[in-house]
């Protein structure tokens, strides 16, 4: 898969079927619009190509306004949504940063100067509330009028559905929020998964004596906060169980940054520089202030005890499914 930042690139000459959109954790709606992209594009000899954009608009707008709390809490890092969009078999990702020349664009030059100068589009696949171009004054109707009259096709595909649940970056962020990891996992088709390479910290969880995988976060507000049960890949053959800390870690640091922290269970080694994939897989609390180091290991020692038990538990059910 090819990724470019910006369609100001010779590779991009060639006619492409698109789709358009922020793809935040990719989750099965998202793979649904996919898929038929892909088709599509394969049955009308095109490049299957994904618009998205960097940063998430409605980061850009509530920075603009001042208010960083309206922006949506973010399910996936930009690696994690290529990494998932290049699954999904598409041929080009092309990210656009998101800004104020962007954002005053209107509909119609979005049309001609992104969708036609910039991308050559011959198929054009949105989704059913999808909007486009300065004040979102652009719609479906006006995309698939401006296709008739300019020469591309225009599709839409409606809302999915998983047990007459819709499945949405929304939805997926509510589940992360709760808590309720087995319902991301569902909506995603997958784990939540949190992927970065092994950055040196301050070595305090070896002090402990829980040495930690430190992998820092681009975005301060993740969709998931806690310490979880996870299985890490990327450091042996096989997955390694774990326990992970996302948060601000409240009790040594007040620098408001974003931090997970992986203590990987009867597992050794130098992990610094590798490119590690968490799955998060059972909440086990949420973050919490703790008076002490003192107190803060007891926490981390009930959290491991407490994985350790979830694993076993989790292990004999799979083992007795399968008899």
């Amino acid at each position: 898969m090819q990724v470019f930042r910006g369609f100001h690139h010779a590779a991009l000459a060639t006619p492409s079927a698109v789709s358009i959109g922020n793809f935040d954790g990719v989750h099965r709606g998202h793979q649904a619009m996919l898929a038929l992209l892909v088709s599509e594009a394969r049955h009308r000899k095109l490049a299957s190509c994904v618009l998205t954009f960097e940063p998430h608009p409605r980061d850009y707008f509530a920075a603009m306004q001042g208010m960083p709390d309206l922006a949506p809490a973010r399910v996936a890092s930009l690696r994690d949504k290529l990494a998932e969009l290049e699954r999904c078999g598409v041929d080009r990702v092309v990210v656009l940063r998101f800004n104020q020349q962007l954002a005053s664009l209107p509909a119609q030059d979005f049309i001609q100067q992104v969708l036609l100068d910039g991308l050559h589009a011959r198929y054009v696949l949105v989704g059913d509330d999808f909007r486009f171009g300065a004040k979102r004054v652009g719609d479906y109707a006006m995309l698939d009028a401006q296709g008739l009259r300019l020469g591309f096709d225009v599709a839409r595909l409606n809302a999915y559905e998983v047990h007459g649940q819709r499945v949405s970056s929304s939805a997926v962020r509510q589940a992360l929020a709760s808590g309720d990891m087995t319902l991301a996992a569902s909506l995603l088709d997958r784990p939540y998964v949190i992927s970065g390479h092994v950055q040196h910290g301050r070595k305090l969880g070896r002090t402990l004596g829980f040495p930690t995988l430190n992998l820092r976060l681009a975005h301060a507000r993740p969709a998931a906060r806690g310490i979880f049960a996870v299985r890490v890949h990327g450091l042996a053959e096989q997955p390694l169980d774990g326990v992970s800390s996302l948060g601000l870690r409240p009790t040594v640091d007040d620098s408001g940054r974003v931090l997970l922290e992986t203590y990987v269970l009867d597992w050794a080694g130098d992990a610094y520089g590798k490119l590690v994939c968490v799955e998060l897989l059972h909440k086990l609390r949420d973050e919490a202030r703790y008076d002490s180091l003192d107190a803060l290991t007891a926490a981390i020692a009930a959290d491991v005890q407490q994985a350790r038990a979830w694993f076993a538990i989790t292990r004999r059910h799979t083992s007795s499914s399968r008899i």
